[in-house]
């Protein structure tokens, strides 16, 4: 039997040499401050046990990590209609490009990238209030997490509203195309905020874990997505969950996960648990430079890659 807590340590001491490496996220400014020394890593299983190595229990902006959560409470609103709104291509493009909006008549290639996860969120609203929503959302990320101290860092919030020009200028893009069904700021209001959401690495690989289990909170027992959805949220993530490096890291790590510009990553490992890793110093396309290299190693040693 595999020594998952032998793996989790090899791996944060294969990736701890390159900690500082890559760059933090400094075009929101309250992201720009975060020491990019900081590294930790944390595994949830089946069973409770959550294995960790570093800073595992300090929290951080989530950033577009949400954005599986927000997949998630869209499918179970309102099902398959979603994907009149969003597409479920790779876009080979950066996370908040316009490009393709132009040529695809205002339909998001996925529900990753910035412009899918608006339209997303769009769709969750679903008539209510942004408050609604967002309350929605950190009411299933808490039950997940086991912790009901997650909440919404304000000031992340507002920084990313201040600075919001790219986002904003998408989301109108979409509405002039007729995609969504609320009115701009209301949505953007919820966006801003999921995405500002934090956590630690503890509390984000055990809210994961459904995904783990074909929709399945294994320590509640409670189904909250049909296996057929947790399976295409996987897919999607494998295929989008890196932007323009998706490919990179299904060929290095073999995991669906998503990346967020915080420095975070959550990794799915179908049938077997739910990993987050987090390191503030991004590479290229905004993924997590040691993070990835980190669960490259894991996976490769607990042997959890979907291609072994």
């Amino acid at each position: 039997m595999t020594d998952l807590a032998r793996c989790v340590a090899e791996a944060y001491d294969i990736a701890l040499p390159h900690r500082g490496e890559g760059k933090v996220a400094d075009y929101i400014p309250a992201l720009a401050g975060v020491d990019p020394q900081h590294f930790g890593f944390a595994l949830a299983l089946p069973d409770g046990t959550v294995h960790t190595a570093g800073d595992a229990d300090i929290s951080f902006s989530i950033q577009s990590m949400s954005k599986v959560f927000t997949l998630a409470l869209a499918l179970r609103r309102v099902g398959s209609a979603l994907w009149d709104s969003v597409g479920r291509e790779p876009s080979g493009s950066a996370f908040n490009s316009i490009v393709q909006l132009e040529s695809e008549a205002g339909i998001p290639r996925n529900p990753l990238i910035n412009a899918g996860a608006i339209a997303t969120t769009d769709r969750l609203i679903d008539g209510r209030s942004g408050d609604a929503t967002i309350a929605e959302i950190l009411d299933f990320i808490r039950a997940r997490a086991c912790d009901h101290a997650v909440d919404v860092d304000l000031n992340v919030a507002a920084s990313e509203s201040e600075t919001g020009a790219r986002n904003r200028s998408l989301t109108h893009f979409m509405d002039a195309f007729g995609t969504l069904r609320h009115p701009v700021e209301t949505v953007l209001g919820v966006y801003f905020r999921q995405c500002a959401i934090a956590m630690s690495c503890r509390q984000l690989a055990r809210a994961g874990l459904f995904l783990a289990m074909e929709g399945r909170d294994p320590l509640g027992g409670e189904q909250l997505i049909d296996a057929h959805r947790a399976r295409r949220i996987n897919a999607i993530m494998m295929l989008c969950g890196h932007y323009d490096n998706s490919g990179e890291f299904a060929f290095r790590v073999g995991l669906p996960g998503k990346s967020g510009v915080g420095g975070g990553i959550l990794c799915i490992a179908p049938g077997h648990g739910s990993i987050a890793v987090w390191s503030p110093g991004l590479n290229d396309a905004g993924t997590s430079l040691v993070g990835a290299i980190a669960l490259e190693h894991f996976a490769y040693a607990a042997g959890w890659s979907v291609f072994d």
